[in-house]
């Protein structure tokens, strides 16, 4: 995908309400899946999905048919629990058949619980373990700065990921390096599996903590497809450091029931509930 605006250029108003809809297709196709399976994280998919709208088709430049193109932008989901957000927004940007998508986890499917690189174009690298995808990130952002290559990283992990110490190592290396074309995004629903996060191990202030490593930080809505789109596409060149995005998003969002739950961090919808969210989801 070429970009239809320079960095500089607020998208018009068509092309968010073009955003909007691909992510609430996500939303449902993505619940759907879920619903099918009986397996998934759909409560930190529906956070994820307005990110990823926005980067897939407002920011990034890809070309779906040539997935190994050199030039691409590159996306490591490193919370690679949260499929149902990551394989539609792949689906949507033309790197496989809608189809696909009713295979989710299923027996020999390409379209496994957590995305593998072998099996799935599009997926630049393997992820799932928690604190695993930011570092590999981190390695991608420093051997383009090395290679003076064009391409941005972009990298989207949970908030309750970031109580993993491999994620602090790779900010670090990150700040000493100002790698200006790497760009973190914390999905700061402030749940993970079973409670909040800052029950379990505080995070906050993680404005400061990431400033002290080095890094710009930008905090706003994640789901406001307007500030995310001037965040994310903000000109690297402008900056000596890497970007830090904290998008506080709500678990859930979209789904009365499933907003705020933590229980719907792996929740499976019943029969009356999937409907029911069919009908919220419009």
């Amino acid at each position: 995908m070429t970009r239809e605006t320079t960095p500089e250029t607020p998208l018009p108003n068509d092309h968010i309400a073009t955003i909007r809809a691909k992510a609430l297709w996500m939303r449902r196709r993505a619940f759907q899946m879920v619903h099918a399976a009986q397996l998934g994280h759909p409560g930190g998919d529906f956070s994820a999905i307005d990110v990823l709208s926005v980067l897939y088709f407002g920011v990034m430049q890809y070309d779906a048919a040539r997935p190994d193109w050199a030039d691409r932008d590159r996306f490591i989901m490193s919370k690679g629990h949260a499929t149902g957000a990551l394989y539609t927004a792949l689906c949507a940007a033309g790197y496989f058949p809608e189809d696909w998508l009713t295979t989710y986890m299923q027996p020999e499917s390409r379209l496994n619980g957590h995305p593998n690189r072998n099996y799935l174009p599009g997926v630049e690298t393997n992820t799932g373990p928690l604190g695993h995808g930011f570092p590999v990130a981190v390695g991608i952002a420093i051997a383009g700065q090395m290679t003076d290559a064009p391409y941005r990283t972009f990298v989207l992990t949970g908030d309750g990921e970031q109580q993993e110490g491999s994620n602090w190592e790779a900010a670090m290396t990150a700040g000493h390096r100002g790698l200006n074309r790497l760009t973190l995004i914390i999905d700061r629903n402030r749940l993970q599996q079973g409670a909040g996060t800052e029950d379990t191990i505080g995070l906050d202030p993680l404005d400061a903590k990431y400033r002290a490593f080095g890094w710009e930080v930008v905090e706003l809505d994640g789901h406001d497809l307007t500030a995310l789109h001037a965040a994310l596409s903000a000109d690297p060149a402008t900056r000596q450091k890497p970007l830090c995005i904290i998008a506080n998003t709500v678990k859930g969002k979209g789904v009365s029931f499933m907003e705020n739950q933590a229980s719907w961090h792996h929740g499976v919808p019943s029969d009356a509930q999937f409907a029911q969210a069919m009908e919220e989801l419009v």
